[in-house]
C-alpha cells in the first residue's frame, strides 16, 4: 500500500482546474488560515498548483517535492516570491524543529505515509501546528488517481497520526478522497 509517485513527465496534468473537484483550495487553506499559519510546507508540491493558493495566505511556503523535475516545471511556470522549493523526502526534511506553523498535502499522502515521515512532520511543526491532508481514499472505486491498493483510508491516516501524537480535529471520507485535519503534538 502507498508510496506511488506521480510521473513527472505528466506534470502538465497537475495544472488542470478540474482537480478542484476532489479538493478545493478553500478547504485546503481554511484550516491553515484559522490558526494564522505564516510558515507552511506543501508536501509533494509538484507543479505548485495548490502551493500557489497557499502562498496567497502565508508569509513563507516551502514547496517540498522529492522530484527535481517537478521543481523545474514549477520554476518555468513561475514561483511566487514567498515560495522556496525544497528537494526532499518528507521523512528527512531540512527544516528546524518547530519551524512550521502548518503543513498540507494534497493527493500526495500515499507517496510518503510512513511512521518516519509522520514523525518528521511532528518534529518540524510547532506544537499545535496544523496539518491538513487530502488524498485519494482506499475506500474509493479507483476510477481516478492511483490504484486503490496504493491508497490509504482516512482511518489509516488518522491512526498513523494519532500514533505520532497528533490530535485529530476532523477526518472524513468522501466518494473518492479523504480529508484529515490534525494538530501537532
Amino acid at each position: 500500500m502507498g508510496f506511488h509517485t506521480f510521473d513527472a513527465e505528466q506534470a502538465s496534468q497537475l495544472e488542470r482546474p478540474s482537480r478542484y473537484r476532489w479538493v478545493s483550495a478553500e478547504e485546503l487553506i481554511g484550516p491553515l488560515v484559522e490558526v494564522g499559519a505564516a510558515v507552511v510546507a506543501d508536501l509533494g508540491s509538484g507543479t505548485g498548483f495548490y502551493t500557489d493558493a497557499v502562498a496567497e495566505h502565508a508569509e513563507t511556503v516551502y514547496g517540498v517535492d522529492v522530484q527535481s523535475e517537478m521543481h523545474e516545471y514549477y520554476r518555468d511556470k513561475g514561483l511566487p516570491e514567498n515560495v522556496d522549493l525544497v528537494a526532499s523526502d518528507v521523512s528527512d526534511l531540512p527544516l528546524a524543529d518547530g519551524e512550521l506553523d502548518g503543513a498540507c498535502s494534497t493527493m500526495t499522502y500515499h507517496e510518503f505515509a510512513s511512521p518516519d515521515a509522520i514523525g518528521e512532520l511532528a518534529r518540524v511543526l510547532r506544537s499545535d501546528g496544523r496539518l491538513v491532508v487530502f488524498d485519494w481514499s482506499a475506500d474509493g472505486d479507483g476510477d481516478h488517481g492511483p490504484p486503490v491498493d496504493e491508497r490509504f483510508a482516512a482511518r489509516d491516516a488518522r491512526e498513523t497520526l494519532v500514533d505520532a501524537g497528533f490530535e485529530i480535529e476532523r477526518a472524513e471520507t468522501r466518494t473518492e478522497t479523504f480529508g484529515v485535519v490534525a494538530r501537532a503534538p
